[in-house]
C-alpha cells in the first residue's frame, strides 16, 4: 500500500493503490477478535516456549500473500526451534485502526505480542511512547544487519541513537514516462532530465507537439494525502539542500525556507501553465486510480511522478491488464533542483519488525526475526510485495532482479532516498503541506502559501511541546 488516499484513510508511503474491494466483515470487529484472542493467553502466564507476532491482514481477501508467507516462515521457524511455537496474530484492519489496536495492545504485558509489524512512519511515535525496545544487543550479535543498507537502517533508529526496528523491504520513487508520445515530441527515449527546469522543458515540450495528452502529474493538494505531501512536494523539496523538513540536530522543524517556495512554485508552475492534468481532475482523491488504469495505459499521461510498485496494476491480475507496459514506459530519476549533489532525489516508505518493550519473549521475537531474514525468505518476501530491497545480497539475487521490470533502476535509488521524519507531529505537518499545494494548485501565489504553511508548523510545533 502506497500514499494513494486522504490522510484520514492513509498511514504511511508503503500503502498501494492496488487494494480493490473491501472485506464484508466489519474491520474494528475482526481488530477486536484479533487482540481479544491474543489477550486471551496474555498476561504474566505467557509461554515461554511461543512467540506472539502481531501484523496487519489486508482487507482485500483477494491479498492475503502475507499470510501464505507467514505461515511458511513459522514452519520453518518451528522445525529450526525444537519445542518452540510461533503464533499468528493477524489484525484486518485498514492501516489507521491497525495502527491504533497494536499500540492499544502494546501499553499491556497482558496483551502485548513478543513481534510486531510496524511501519516506518509511526515507529518514532511508538518509541516515543515507550512502546517499543531497542534491538542493538541483538543486532550486534547477528551477521546479517551489515548487509542492510544505511538508509532503511536510519528509518528504525531513534533521536537516542539506538535502532528499533529491523526493515524488511521499502520503495523508492522517479519519472515514469511514455516513450511513444516521447518520440512523438522529438524526446529522447533514454530520457534522464538533470534539473528541475528540464523537467519542466519535457512537459512543455509535449503539451507543444502532443496536444490532447497530459504532459506531467505530480499529486497536489488535500485529498491526496501522503501521495501529495510525501510522493508530490517531498520528491521535490528533499532536492533544495539538507534538511529542508525537519532538523534533527536543532530538533525543530525547517521553516521559512527558500527551497519550500521554491517546490510550491515548480507545483504552481504545471498546473499554471497547463502541464498537468486540471485542478479538478489532480484535487481528486481518486486520481492515482485514474492514473494507473485510464490515463498511463491509455497513453494520456507522458511523465508521472510516482512509486516503483507502479507496474503492479498492470501484471498478476492488477486492475488494469496492460501487457505492454514494460516496453512502453521509461524510468528516469527525479532530479535535484539544479543538479547539485548527489544528483538525484527518491523518497521511501516501509515496514519492520519491532519487539514491543513489554514482550514476555523478546529473545526468541528476535530469533523469529531472524527466519524472517534468511536470504531466500527477504528474496520470497520483497518479491510477493514489490518491495525494494533494502539488503544488499537481495539487491543481487536473479529471482529479484527478475521480478518486474524497472526493479534494477528503482532499487538504485536507495542511496539517495529519504524518508519522512517519523515524529507525531508529522501527520498534522503533511495536511499542511497539502494546504499548500491545494493553494498554489488553484493559482495562488507560492510565497503566500508557504507563510501560511509556516505559521502552521510553527503552531503545530508549540502544542507539541
Amino acid at each position: 500500500m502506497r500514499p494513494t488516499a486522504p490522510a484520514t484513510a492513509l498511514a504511511s508511503p508503503s500503502l498501494r493503490p492496488r487494494t480493490r474491494g473491501r472485506h464484508p466483515f466489519p474491520l474494528i470487529v475482526a481488530a477486536a477478535l484479533a487482540a481479544g484472542a491474543l489477550a486471551g493467553c496474555g498476561g504474566p502466564g505467557h509461554d515461554a516456549d511461543t512467540v506472539r507476532i502481531a501484523y496487519n491482514r489486508s482487507t482485500d481477501n483477494k491479498i492475503r500473500f502475507k499470510d501464505a508467507f507467514l505461515a511458511d516462515v513459522k514452519k520453518q521457524f518451528e522445525r529450526a526451534h525444537p519445542g518452540k511455537k510461533a503464533e499468528l496474530v493477524p489484525i484486518q484492519a485498514p492501516d489507521n485502526d491497525y495502527a491504533a489496536k497494536v499500540q492499544q495492545m502494546m501499553r499491556s504485558p497482558k496483551t502485548a505480542p513478543d513481534l510486531v509489524y510496524e511501519d516506518t512512519f509511526r515507529i518514532n511515535a511508538d518509541i516515543g511512547a515507550g512502546y517499543l525496545r531497542p534491538l542493538d544487543d541483538y543486532l550486534s550479535r547477528w551477521d546479517q544487519w551489515g548487509l542492510f543498507a544505511g538508509t532503511a537502517k536510519a528509518a528504525a533508529k531513534a533521536g537516542d541513537g539506538r535502532t528499533y526496528g529491523v526493515p524488511d523491504g521499502t520503495d523508492t520513487r522517479g519519472l515514469w514516462f511514455n516513450k511513444q508520445i516521447f518520440a512523438k515530441a522529438g524526446l529522447p527515449a533514454n530520457w534522464q532530465p538533470g534539473n528541475w527546469a528540464e523537467v519542466l522543458d519535457a512537459a512543455r515540450t509535449v503539451r507543444r507537439k502532443v496536444p490532447g495528452v497530459i504532459p506531467l502529474n505530480i499529486y497536489t493538494g488535500k485529498a491526496g494525502g501522503e501521495a501529495s505531501a510525501m510522493q508530490g512536494l517531498e520528491m521535490l523539496l528533499y532536492g533544495t539542500g539538507a534538511n529542508p523538513l525537519y532538523d534533527p540536530a536543532a530538533k525543530k522543524w525547517t521553516t521559512g525556507t527558500q527551497g519550500f517556495k521554491d517546490a510550491l512554485a515548480f507545483v504552481r508552475t504545471v498546473y499554471t501553465e497547463k502541464l498537468g492534468p486540471d485542478p479538478s481532475d489532480a484535487l481528486d482523491p481518486n486520481v492515482g486510480t485514474r492514473l494507473a488504469t485510464d490515463w498511463m495505459p491509455n497513453g494520456r499521461l507522458a511523465i508521472a511522478l510516482d512509486g516503483s510498485w507502479l507496474g503492479q496494476n498492470w501484471i498478476n491480475e492488477g486492475p488494469r491488464e496492460w501487457p505492454a507496459w514494460s516496453a512502453t514506459l521509461g524510468r528516469a530519476a527525479m532530479p535535484t533542483q539544479y543538479g547539485q549533489p548527489p544528483g538525484r532525489v527518491s523518497m521511501s516508505g516501509g515496514w519492520t519488525w519491532a519487539i514491543p518493550a513489554k514482550a514476555a519473549n523478546p529473545a526468541l521475537a528476535f530469533d523469529f526475526v531472524k527466519t524472517l531474514q534468511t536470504k531466500e525468505n527477504a528474496v520470497k518476501w520483497d518479491v510477493a510485495d514489490a518491495q525494494i530491497a533494502v539488503r544488499e545480497d537481495v539487491a543481487a539475487d536473479p529471482a529479484y532482479l527478475r521480478s518486474m521490470p524497472g526493479i534494477t533502476f528503482f532499487t538504485g535509488l536507495v542511496p539517495f532516498t529519504h524518508y519522512r521524519p517519523a515524529l507525531s507531529a508529522y501527520p498534522q505537518v503533511s495536511t499542511a503541506i497539502g494546504e499548500a499545494m491545494e493553494s498554489v494548485t488553484t493559482g495562488g501565489a507560492a510565497d503566500s502559501a508557504a507563510k501560511a504553511y509556516d505559521a502552521q508548523v510553527d503552531s503545530i510545533a508549540r502544542d507539541a511541546r
